[in-house]
């Protein structure tokens, strides 16, 4: 056995120890939960999946008390959801949270790809080091508190968008993951505006290959919903609470007149469009255009992905915290190769940010009795994922790119990798 083979197995020893006592005590403390507190999403999914095989309606059940929770998603989510009607509650339990850490595992893999290369032997104790960290995120921490699906979706459309030379359709994952939450279908629009037209085309052929199918095998529950639960915001919870961290909710949480919260709402959605587009464009175009190195070139591509990411929550109406788990392909764009002490300070402050429970500090300003304007900045506090990633489509569509474009410095005489081969254009 060689002194390479040695190091990567040993490497690959220290990684895996490394994200188990990382994660091991999160997931130990929400497994053993108050029964009724555990995994709770989990529990609405797979409680659709029993409705599914008793041919009952996914849209009329609501799970056990205390918590009431009724079916939110495309009735294409409830199929996928009968495996797990099948198996044991405890069973379900820790195949979910072993499928979240997996999910997680293949998006630290991408969002860090140059990062993680340069330890090369052991760049699998690398990734475990960085999947331990990245699982501390408090929208990472709450997919295994409430056994929620966004890691998958979130490692669905970055491998969609930035694997070379896929085995599958380019445009596959992201149709699938549309069927199964809406709001992945912002990829739609960034491979349009990429010139990706072949996967874009590819996405809403799968998207609604999967609606139809499931129109056919549960045409009750499709009509509910198309027609019914998807416009009815009240079935999620409350829109106000702190929790939801779209920028609707920052807005709700204002109390102003339901017309000016309205009109303030889809002014802000138009211009974070606008801008969180167009600089996702420029990334993704900066990375195919033959002036970078693979690492930033790579970087450049992730940054397009994470803004579209970021796109995801700020434009949906509801945005609870675990959607923002595209915060680990920020801080992976953000730290690039690890060169550069600026991005990598900048991708820390991002990590702690979403570390620290923030969010829940605004509740203590916002008590009864409290001064006026300290019951405001609560509101803020409240808010301040939301206007944290307001904030990160700016500072990746501005300051990023330019700091990717100032890194990037070709040796004379050397040519520069072909970006293009990281296959993100590819039909």
């Amino acid at each position: 056995m060689g002194v390479p083979h040695s190091r990567m197995i040993a490497a690959t020893v220290v990684g895996v120890v490394v994200a188990t006592a990382a994660v091991t005590p999160n997931l130990v403390h929400w497994l053993t939960n108050v029964a009724d507190q555990r995994l709770v999403d989990l529990d609405v999914y797979r409680t659709s999946g029993q409705a599914v095989l008793r041919g009952a309606s996914v849209y009329d059940f609501v799970t056990e008390p205390p918590q009431l929770l009724p079916f939110t998603y495309p009735p294409f989510a409830a199929l996928l959801a009968v495996p797990l009607a099948l198996v044991s509650w405890p069973v379900a339990q820790g195949l979910m949270t072993a499928l979240i850490l997996v999910a997680l595992t293949i998006t630290v893999g991408y969002g860090f790809r140059p990062l993680i290369s340069r330890f090369g032997d052991w760049s699998p104790a690398a990734w475990g080091v960085l999947v331990g960290l990245m699982s501390f995120a408090l929208p990472v921490s709450d997919q295994f508190r409430f056994g929620q699906v966004d890691l998958f979706l979130v490692a669905m459309c970055v491998a969609d968008c930035a694997t070379k030379n896929p085995r599958w359709p380019r445009g596959l994952l992201v149709g699938l993951a549309t069927a199964v939450k809406l709001v992945p279908g912002v990829f739609l629009v960034y491979l349009l505006v990429t010139g990706r037209r072949d996967a874009a085309w590819n996405a809403v052929l799968t998207a609604a290959a999967a609606t139809l199918f499931t129109l056919g095998a549960l045409p009750g529950d499709s009509v509910d919903f198309w027609f019914g639960a998807l416009w009815d915001n009240s079935r999620v919870g409350s829109n106000n609470g702190t929790a939801n961290q779209a920028f609707r909710g920052f807005l709700l949480r204002m109390y102003w007149p339901d017309p000016v919260t309205s009109l303030v709402w889809l002014l802000a959605v138009a211009l974070l469009a606008y801008f969180g587009f167009r600089y996702a464009r420029r990334a993704s175009l900066l990375a195919a255009s033959g002036t970078l190195a693979q690492n930033q070139a790579w970087s450049a591509e992730m940054t397009g992905i994470a803004l579209t990411g970021l796109l995801a929550v700020l434009v949906s109406p509801i945005a609870w915290i675990h959607h923002l788990a595209w915060i680990v392909l920020v801080v992976g764009a953000l730290a690039g190769d690890g060169r550069d002490r600026a991005r990598c300070g900048a991708a820390a402050g991002v990590w702690l940010f979403y570390v620290l429970t923030i969010p829940w500090w605004g509740l203590d300003l916002i008590a009864a009795g409290n001064p006026g304007w300290e019951r405001a900045l609560g509101r803020i506090v409240q808010s301040s994922y939301a206007l944290g990633a307001v904030a990160l489509v700016f500072v990746l569509g501005i300051w990023l790119i330019g700091r990717i474009k100032a890194g990037s410095s070709r040796v004379p005489g050397v040519p520069s990798p072909n970006p293009a081969g990281l296959g993100t254009l590819a039909p």
